[in-house]
């Protein structure tokens, strides 16, 4: 059960800095919680950092936090953190999608910002496309829709 916890409270940090250290690693990240690990991958010869490495917190809202406040930057450089896949289950088909576009349905007289309000909860959203009856035209020679609005929402990371 503590494994499978773990994997939740795992960061994979890509992109990183020939320079970034651990200690570096761990007092950026620190800022959004305990951190319980820090690692920096290197080669095995050369002992020199290839590039990436790890980070697991506490808990799974510290990795939450640390998420949302994307994007990162460490020792100059923008960093890609994930969602650390453990390695029996990255062969896995579809481990690695995320979903970036949601789909809201039978929403009458809403406006952008309640929306962004309302599902700014899961995850950074980077554009909101609302679809009124006058942009349903092409629709209705394919579906019957009866003048609901409805809205596509683009994520940078949904998190559900």
């Amino acid at each position: 059960m503590a494994e499978e916890q773990e994997q939740f409270r795992k960061l994979f940090i890509g992109g990183l800095s020939s320079e970034t250290t651990e200690e570096s690693l761990r007092n950026y990240y620190k800022q959004w919680g305990k951190l319980i690990s820090c690692e920096i991958i290197r080669d095995h010869a050369s002992k020199r950092s290839r590039g990436f490495g790890f980070v697991t917190f506490s808990s799974m809202a510290e990795v939450d936090a640390a998420m949302a406040a994307r994007p990162h930057s460490i020792d100059g450089k923008t960093i890609a953190p994930k969602r650390a896949v453990p390695r029996e289950e990255s062969g896995q088909r579809g481990v690695f999608l995320t979903v970036k576009k949601l789909f809201v349905g039978g929403i009458e007289d809403t406006e952008e910002h309640h929306l962004r309000y309302y599902f700014e909860k899961y995850g950074k959203i980077d554009a909101i496309e609302i679809i009124t009856d006058r942009d349903l035209w092409w629709w209705t020679t394919w579906i019957w829709i009866d003048k609901r609005i409805f809205s596509f929402l683009f994520y940078m990371d949904l998190t559900i």
